[in-house]
């Protein structure tokens, strides 16, 4: 039996059937105390003064204030770690970006169970997770120069004949999301692997090729890999790269768990290892647990420039950390300086050639 400190929870829902839902099935968990519940904005402001939850479901649809707004005011005052509790709509992202550390899906009638389950695993991560503010407009616009102007002063533009792998979890939607801002056009085809249902990832590749120069889509099987496009593993299929005569393509398919997941960056990877080798970078970024890990070793092994996310920057330090201890990352880096780093390795490759 668990006899350490237990995860003291908030549930904050306007539905008083899910309020209790969610607390009996988090109970079931020995490391979690659900320590009060909320029906509205005004309600869990109240409660977190008086109770002090290590972590907070939030259901963003609520009246008055919405989930959103809560969260904007919430965070700059009082930050902790938020799941946001939602039906499949693109509200999450919005919620991320302001501050959230992970977000579940609400169940459909009968998925209670499985739900709860879903969602105090979610809650473990997210009390060991590093709040990170998100970054300003102004920081973004800087950054954004910035990378512009080494893209300007590479003569004969980048090499396109290559490859960028992308792997997260918890945390990686705005990460992906930040990086993908800053990269100017005149890339290399980017293939995503980022832990997320079905449905959402949909959502998560509209709305990134709604704010990037790429063009963003989610993956599709047998899809010719291009330049300047990023593509998304979809959330019930593991995404794989192959060779089709002198073309790449995508492979989606398979859904057995792999390290845990489905879909799996270390499928991403180490597909990408096998067909790319010298020719690709491998970026690992923030996520609990290791998945990634051994594929981000695979590409180096074969030649690939792998990059990992560092501490101070990750929301969870887990997944790059497994990777550093491998011996799978050539550079560690800030997710502001990330693109800057696959830039640099871009243009090396290029002169290369």
């Amino acid at each position: 039996m668990y006899t350490g400190k237990r995860i003291r929870v908030l549930v904050v829902d306007d539905s008083i059937m899910f309020q209790t839902a969610i607390s009996k099935g988090l109970v079931q968990d020995p490391q979690i105390e659900v320590v009060g519940t909320a029906f509205n904005a005004n309600s869990a402001k109240e409660k977190i003064l008086a109770l002090n939850p290590d972590v907070m479901t939030l259901d963003v649809e609520m009246p008055g204030m919405n989930g959103i707004e809560f969260l904007k005011l919430l965070m700059p005052q009082n930050p902790m770690p938020i799941i946001v509790v939602s039906a499949a709509n693109g509200i999450v992202f919005e919620a991320m970006r302001n501050g959230a550390v992970d977000f579940i899906a609400k169940p459909g009638i009968g998925g209670i169970a499985d739900f709860t389950v879903e969602l105090a695993t979610k809650i473990k991560t997210a009390s060991e997770a590093r709040l990170v503010r998100p970054s300003s407009q102004e920081s973004l616009s800087f950054e954004k120069k910035r990378t512009s102007t080494f893209l300007q002063s590479v003569a004969g533009g980048l090499d396109t004949d290559m490859l960028v792998a992308i792997g997260a979890s918890t945390g990686g939607t705005e990460a992906t999301s930040q990086i993908l801002k800053l990269l100017p056009a005149g890339l290399p085809g980017i293939v995503i692997t980022q832990h997320m249902p079905p449905v959402f990832t949909r959502m998560y590749a509209e709305r990134l090729n709604q704010e990037n120069r790429l063009t963003v889509c989610e993956a599709q099987d047998g899809m010719r890999i291009q330049p300047d496009h990023a593509y998304v593993a979809p959330g019930d299929a593991h995404l794989r790269v192959a060779r089709r005569g002198c073309e790449l393509a995508l492979k989606v398919g398979g859904t057995e768990k792999v390290s845990g997941h489905c879909p799996s960056v270390d499928v991403l990877f180490h597909s990408v290892a096998e067909v790319m080798g010298t020719r690709s970078v491998g970026i690992l970024l923030t996520g609990m647990g290791a998945d990634g890990a051994k594929g981000l070793l695979h590409m180096k092994e074969n030649g690939a420039f792998t990059i990992g996310q560092d501490q101070q920057s990750c929301v969870v330090y887990g997944m790059p950390m497994e990777a550093m201890k491998l011996g799978a990352v050539d550079r560690q880096a800030s997710l502001t300086m990330i693109p800057s780093v696959l830039l640099n390795q871009l243009k090396r490759a290029s002169h290369a050639k």
